[in-house]
């Protein structure tokens, strides 16, 4: 059994700690399904949550952001004024809702809207075109939300939270739907939020080598083998809790040294 051990990143300081797990047990019903789970998320940096379907995934982020009880330990932020976003699986939006795209983003701004205040300001509209431009939806922002294809819905969806301006962006597998190209450049634009504006992003991601390309961190996590392993890539990857999942690929392979080569 492997536990994720608390870690942080070198050039990380205490007021840059914007989500912490303590010996975090996930499961249901009191019935834990992984291992505790301990990590500090800073500002500035891109996790990447990978494993097998029905490995825990979508569990650690339920219970991240408070929808499921811990099984046992604690899961907090740092201070009331953290605000996050989370983009789910599934949506939940009526494919028939006459809404174009824009407008969908717009959404993400409804928190600072009133019935004094039915218009958004332009500190909203500068909001909504900023996210709009960093999420690569504007090609399609004029267009209606039902006549979007599943990669192009899931992008307007990251522009609606990319609007919120939050400190914490939580995104379950947000390039599910999206041909190669297009994840590749999803998952760098995530990378790229997260250093440039300072952001903390936490993606559940099955594509795994763009995951270990663009995340600083990877969190593998199986509920099969008991384990949940914390690293960069070639930690994680050269697991054996990892490499009984997927194999040996992923594993960086490097010549043998002279001193374990024996003489001819």
């Amino acid at each position: 059994m492997e536990t994720a051990e608390p870690r942080t990143a070198s050039h990380a300081h205490s007021d840059d700690l914007l989500l912490c797990c303590e010996e975090l047990r996930i499961g249901y019903q009191g019935k834990p399904m992984l291992p505790p789970i301990n990590l500090q998320v800073h500002r500035g940096t891109f996790l990447a949550v990978i494993g097998r379907n029905g490995s825990g995934k979508s569990t650690y982020f339920k219970t991240l952001l408070g929808l499921l009880s811990p099984v046992s330990g604690r899961v907090f932020r740092s201070s009331p004024q953290v605000r996050s976003a989370y983009v789910p699986q599934s949506t939940g939006i009526d494919a028939l809702l006459p809404v174009r795209a824009k407008e969908l983003v717009r959404w993400g701004r409804l928190s600072g809207w009133n019935f004094l205040k039915p218009f958004s300001s332009r500190e909203d509209r500068s909001a909504v075109s900023a996210a709009i431009e960093t999420a690569g939806a504007g090609p399609i922002a004029q267009m209606p939300y039902r006549e979007l294809s599943e990669g192009q819905k899931q992008r307007a969806l990251l522009a609606r939270v990319l609007a919120t301006e939050a400190d914490l962006v939580l995104l379950d597998e947000p390039t599910a739907a999206m041909d190669a190209v297009a994840e590749r450049e999803t998952m760098k634009r995530l990378a790229q939020l997260a250093h440039e504006r300072r952001l903390a992003v936490v993606v559940v991601s099955h594509d795994l080598r763009v995951a270990a390309e663009f995340a600083d961190q990877l969190l593998f996590v199986d509920r099969e083998t008991s384990s949940v392993v914390l690293g960069d890539a070639n930690t994680v990857f050269c697991h054996p809790a990892f490499r009984h999942q997927y194999g040996d690929d992923y594993c960086p392979r490097h010549p043998p040294s002279p001193h374990d080569r024996t003489a001819p």
